[in-house]
């Protein structure tokens, strides 16, 4: 769980497993073929500062979608890589005497620089067929279902259902869990084949499955990994130990997968019954969740706001990135995890963007993306071949012994669950980081590590510990449910993605965080005055 270019980055951010210069020698001759001046500056202040501040005066708010529309343009014709996809089932070819192509929309919520869909529409239109879109809403009675999240979502969606109209494909909105409702609406639109997006996570794996063994055998069903830049069964076939084991993969095939989009394009073939219109205040205002954890003012939803939110990091933020970074106190994060979670942006659209138009935040570049790419991507390995992911099971045998040795050790503090939620321990700094994710829905990535390892050492057990912070983190943060927040509570708890350290009570071996080291960090008090509650 980070923050910064996602959660993967934050929690993984001290862990020396290799150079982000080797990430950024391996992309940079993807970027323009336009010479890069050089950033280094031996005072030890920011490099291209001016150069930035020029850049901003020539470029006003809004620049970013003005540019992506000439880029998309310029790519009309890319090819699709057929790597991309994998096909779950054994029909291949599009059923003849169907009525349309469906891309059934999950993980990834946007309209543009979506592989998945442009596989979709350029399936649709070589088989000379409508193309459709369906989301499936389902809401788990569970307290991780609150109206932060659905509204995030529902919001994202309206705005994908309004870009999809001048395009001429159907968007549709359905309600039920995807193996109860889609095989039925599949076969009453008479589709020809299903395309979808990829998640690693259980309930996505069991949605796939069920709609799997629900269609037709003679309907292919083809899932398209959007999310990551390499695809996660491409970047490897084996669960990884670390970043640095993962690493020299997905850099070795970023010259083939970081590339541009190609548009999606008003469809040429008209679907013969439209979607249903969908009423979206009366949807959400019917949903039922926890409305106590509301809706965040600083995170607007969709992907235009994403994309805002991208324009201003590259403006305002990035230059500060670099050295900044695990400063609670200093505006040098990203904040995008929200909108990549939902993907209402794409990961690769802003390691593109940044990549281009960095230059003059060089230092800050190649740790930007090594967060995003390879960090955030090695969460998904983790949860895609690990079947128990979030228990301390899932950890490595060092760490299951070392937590196991220790879990009879005295702890110097013991708080429920409900005191830990409501910010009611000894510790300000603490309680600072868990108000500011429940009131704001995010939680410094920094802040992060030390907020999840102190749950570790202030609870009965380490399966105690690790289940609060995935509750914590799941029902509060707004990028929660996520693979980048399962991993990085099993890292601060389990040693996931870690090695051993020096062994100490309560932890063992896994690596430890105090207030002392915040302190010698970044101005903790100041942090403190700014969230701590007022009844602290």
């Amino acid at each position: 769980m980070l923050r910064g270019a996602t959660r993967s980055s934050s929690f993984a951010l001290f862990l020396k497993t290799g150079s982000s210069s080797a990430l950024r020698s391996l992309i940079t001759p993807t970027m323009s073929d336009k010479k890069r001046k050089s950033t280094s500056s031996s005072s030890g202040e920011q490099p291209g500062a001016k150069q930035q501040k020029r850049e901003k005066k020539e470029r006003s708010r809004g620049w970013l979608r003005s540019e992506l529309q000439q880029q998309r343009a310029d790519n009309k014709d890319m090819k699709f890589n057929e790597k991309r996809l994998r096909f779950i089932s054994e029909a291949r070819k599009v059923k003849q005497g169907s009525e349309g192509v469906l891309y059934w929309m999950w993980r990834d919520q946007r309209v543009q620089d979506n592989w998945a869909l442009i596989h979709a529409q350029r399936l649709a239109v070589e088989e000379s067929l409508p193309l459709h879109i369906c989301f499936c809403l389902t809401v788990p009675e569970s307290p991780l279902s609150t109206l932060r999240h659905y509204s995030f979502l529902l919001k994202g969606l309206e705005e994908v259902s309004k870009e999809c109209r001048p395009l001429d494909i159907q968007f549709h909105l359905l309600r039920g869990a995807p193996g109860e409702v889609l095989p039925g609406f599949v076969s009453d639109r008479g589709f020809g084949a299903v395309v979808t997006d990829f998640s690693p996570l259980r309930e996505a794996v069991q949605w796939l499955q069920d709609v799997r063994k629900a269609l037709p055998e003679d309907l292919p069903l083809i899932q398209v990994d959007a999310h990551n830049v390499v695809p996660c069964w491409v970047a490897s076939a084996k669960l990884e130990y670390a970043a640095r084991t993962i690493r020299g993969k997905i850099t070795k095939l970023l010259p083939e997968f970081l590339t541009d989009f190609p548009p999606v394009e008003k469809h040429p073939h008209t679907a013969a019954r439209t979607a249903k219109a969908v009423d979206w205040a009366e949807m959400l205002a019917s949903l039922p969740v926890d409305r106590t954890v509301g809706e965040p003012e600083w995170a607007e939803p969709g992907a235009q706001a994403g994309l805002a939110m991208l324009e201003s990091f590259m403006d305002e933020r990035l230059p500060l990135f670099g050295a900044q970074r695990n400063d609670p106190n200093v505006a040098a994060l990203s904040q995008l995890s929200p909108w990549i979670r939902f993907g209402q942006l794409s990961a690769q659209r802003a390691a593109l963007q940044v990549q281009r138009g960095g230059k003059s935040a060089g230092q800050s570049v190649g740790p930007f993306l090594e967060e995003l790419v390879v960090r955030r991507e090695l969460t998904d390995n983790f949860c895609f071949y690990n079947q128990q992911y979030d228990s301390v099971e899932g950890a490595y045998e060092w760490a299951q012994k070392t937590l196991k040795d220790h879990a009879k050790d005295k702890r110097p503090y013991l708080y429920t669950r409900e005191q830990l939620e409501n910010a009611k321990t000894h510790d300000k700094l603490w309680n600072a980081a868990q108000y500011q994710m429940t009131s704001e829905g995010k939680m410094h990535g920094f802040l992060r590590m030390y907020w999840a390892k102190k749950i570790l050492e202030w609870t009965p057990s380490p399966e105690e510990a690790l289940s609060i912070a995935l509750y914590l983190n799941d029902r509060y943060e707004l990028d929660g449910q996520d693979p980048n927040g399962v991993v990085g509570c099993m890292w601060s708890i389990c040693g996931v993605h870690d090695q051993g350290w020096a062994e100490r009570p309560v932890f063992g071996k896994i690596r430890y965080m105090n207030y002392k080291g915040c302190l010698r960090k970044f101005n903790v008090a100041q942090f403190e005055r700014k969230y701590c509650p007022k009844t602290a």
